[in-house]
């Protein structure tokens, strides 16, 4: 999948892969630390750059601090306060080791002042409203919908991946069952997860849900733009949703886009089949508050430069 991210954006291949691959989280982050072990010792970098809350996240930041390298973490401060999740374990924990921490809000500033962090925390805004702006439009949106079979405002567009959802299969089949009997066609781009998870559950969804495969970041950002709503267990598409004006609907029972709740955008249902109706039926308000920055989140590299010197 990533292929098609590097392409799209314009971005230049990694120099290094490691390959690591789906795995145990174990597993994984100790084959990962590993490998950036290795990429640090051989290319002694000034500061070691980590984003979000995945499994590279945190074993970038193991390594870094184990080599004592400086971390500066993209997407610093974010809380769920869900420590089942494993994407909030990695935060706390590189959140602790980083000396630069880039925060996307003011309230998730204000987290690491509850667990005292002042030093190195800087607001900068979301990287993810930099590259909306700039590479959001660039789609045919009308092609793009007359692909998938659908008009605009006529559709819901539905994601699942997170392990507390592809791994539990009585939500797996809750969520699935819910999104099959919506009123409106739903597209459901598949990851990988969810469709080993459909396959080992025989599971097959409603004749309401147009199964597809993952689509790239534009054509992904015309169908969300012109959905009636996005049901999803994704941190990303809550925000692009919410810069798009279109309504979300958060499978999960917690999120660490707080804001996006809220202002009325965002409505937490988990996988529970009567909220998840309900919650496409409301209205969103009419008015849509700036949140994030104003897509100038670059001010990251200044910071660096300063975190070097």
């Amino acid at each position: 999948m990533s292929d098609r991210f590097f392409k799209e954006l314009d971005l230049p291949q990694p120099e290094i892969e490691l390959g690591i691959g789906s795995g145990p989280h174990g597993q994984q982050t100790g084959r990962m630390l590993i490998g950036i072990e290795t990429a640090i010792s051989e290319h002694r970098p000034d500061a070691v750059l980590v984003y979000g809350d995945t499994n590279s996240t945190l074993a970038g930041a193991l390594a870094a601090a184990k080599m004592h390298v400086p971390i500066a973490h993209v997407e610093a401060g974010l809380r769920s306060f869900n420590r089942a999740m494993p994407e909030e374990v990695n935060r706390v924990v590189t959140d602790s080791l980083s000396s630069l921490l880039l925060c996307p809000s003011d309230s998730a500033a204000n987290n690491l002042r509850r667990e005292g962090i002042t030093s190195g925390v800087h607001v900068v805004g979301d990287v993810m409203a930099d590259v909306l702006a700039k590479f959001g439009g660039t789609a045919n949106a009308s092609a793009v919908l007359a692909g998938h079979g659908v008009t605009a405002g006529s559709y819901f567009v539905a994601t699942i991946h997170r392990a507390e959802n592809t791994d539990d299969e009585s939500r797996l089949r809750a969520i699935v069952g819910a999104l099959s009997t919506l009123p409106l066609p739903v597209l459901f781009p598949a990851h990988p997860r969810v469709k080993a998870a459909l396959a080992a559950a025989n599971l097959q969804p409603g004749s309401g849900m147009n199964v597809i495969e993952p689509l790239g970041y534009a054509s992904m950002m015309a169908v969300v733009k012109h959905a009636r709503a996005v049901l999803t267990d994704s941190g990303g598409l809550q925000k692009e949703a919410y810069w798009l004006g279109v309504p979300c609907v958060t499978l999960r029972g917690e999120t660490e886009w707080v804001e996006t709740v809220s202002a009325g955008w965002n409505t937490l249902t988990g996988a529970d089949p009567i909220k998840i109706a309900a919650a496409v039926k409301a209205a969103p308000p009419s008015a849509l508050p700036p949140l994030y920055g104003a897509g100038a989140a670059a001010s990251i590299v200044a910071l660096l430069e300063q975190l070097q010197s």
